[in-house]
């Protein structure tokens, strides 16, 4: 039996990756693929030029039209969406805050949001979804045997800051996206689209969709291309050190650490420490700490030492999976079904990927004028 896997001489990608391949020199085509992105990224000069663009054609449409508002910005209490907001108030954008409420949030991050935003005058839109209409899609997510069971919380959240923002003629959306921070991951593991979303719900689902924002490629070309929309990383052109970033939140703000990436949900740290490695052998920590390592915020030794142990106390992995399946109303004995059916990946239901790959080229010159930025889904892994 193999127990060791090739690992990138570069990164800590394995072979556990989808599609991971490695050249002559032991590097893998992730690499290779960040180097692209990056390349399209600048966090130098040329970035920060861009950015300063940025602020000032927001800063432009006070003028220009009768918007209350010249940014808006998604907040969960992290760290990232909290130090975005303070970013866009010492760069005196008027801010507006929003959040998507799924059912599932931490007391301390809904703490953070508040001392946060309380200190800075900063209004705040909760979108608030039905929560058995949430708690039937995430079931139904799960049941579809998937790796990323919370795909609805990420659409959900997209598709709210799109509505919220033409509500408001807001025509710029910060969010807090960071490849050199998070990595991009794999299409195989986490693709989701609103095609993939209703065939889900449909054949797995209790509830029909009523309150839960859905995103079509209509209407994103709609937000984007008739609205002028804009959605901005500003992550990808900065020099963004996150423990810095916590110190000075920390400081200014009585920000509290909530353990990890995306703990702020109870059901995203499921998904991520229970779900994922457990019923899939999926660690994305290897995403992440790839790209930090790529970007020199993370000592390769340091991260395979890392991957070496365990990522969360095993008692506390139970005991949110105890959680979870108490709050989303099922018994125990319909969890061990769920969770001994065979596993599924997105390829096994209808989406909007196929037609994607097929018009690749296509789709990335109508997105020239959607998007401001390359999506990640064109940067396609090397063969």
């Amino acid at each position: 039996m193999k127990v060791n896997n090739i690992v990138c001489t570069r990164c800590v990608s394995d072979e556990t990756m989808p599609n991971i391949l490695f050249d002559n020199t032991g590097e893998c085509n992730y690499c290779k693929q960040f180097d692209a992105i990056e390349a399209d990224s600048p966090n130098n000069i040329e970035g920060l030029s861009y950015l300063n663009d940025v602020i000032s054609n927001a800063l432009k449409n006070k003028n220009k039209s009768n918007a209350k508002y010249d940014v808006l910005v998604g907040v969960s209490g992290g760290v990232d969406s909290t130090f975005l907001v303070d970013y866009a108030i010492k760069n005196n954008l008027r801010v507006l805050a929003v959040n998507f409420d799924n059912g599932w949030h931490s007391e301390i991050a809904v703490s953070n949001i508040k001392k946060s935003l309380d200190k800075l005058n900063i209004d705040l839109i909760t979108y608030v979804v039905d929560y058995e209409e949430m708690k039937d899609l995430l079931l139904s997510y799960l049941k579809a045997g998937i790796p990323w069971a919370d795909i609805p919380t990420d659409m959900g959240l997209l598709a709210t800051l799109y509505k919220v923002a033409n509500k408001h003629n807001i025509k710029t959306i910060f969010v807090g996206n960071s490849f050199r921070t998070e990595g991009k991951q794999p299409t195989a593991w986490t693709h989701g689209d609103s095609r993939q979303l209703r065939y889900i719900q449909k054949k797995f689902g209790q509830k029909k969709i009523k309150t839960f924002p859905v995103l079509s490629p209509f209407k994103l070309t709609y937000y984007g291309l008739v609205k002028k929309i804009k959605m901005i990383r500003p992550f990808n052109y900065m020099e963004y050190d996150k423990s810095e970033a916590k110190k000075m939140l920390i400081k200014e703000y009585n920000w509290e650490d909530y353990g990890g990436h995306h703990h702020e949900s109870a059901f995203t740290k499921f998904v991520i420490a229970y779900w994922l490695p457990k019923k899939f052998g999926i660690d994305k920590r290897k995403i992440t700490y790839s790209a930090q390592v790529r970007s020199g915020l993370m000592d390769r030794n340091l991260a395979l030492d890392l991957l070496s142990q365990l990522a969360y106390d095993e008692k506390i992995m139970e005991e949110d999976k105890h959680y979870v399946i108490k709050k989303l109303g099922i018994t125990h004995e319909e969890f061990e079904q769920i969770w001994n059916a065979p596993n599924k990946s997105i390829y096994d239901y209808p989406s909007y990927l196929s037609l994607f790959d097929k018009y690749l080229n296509f789709a990335m010159k109508v997105f020239k004028y959607i998007l401001p930025f390359k999506p990640m889904m064109g940067y396609r892994l090397k063969k």
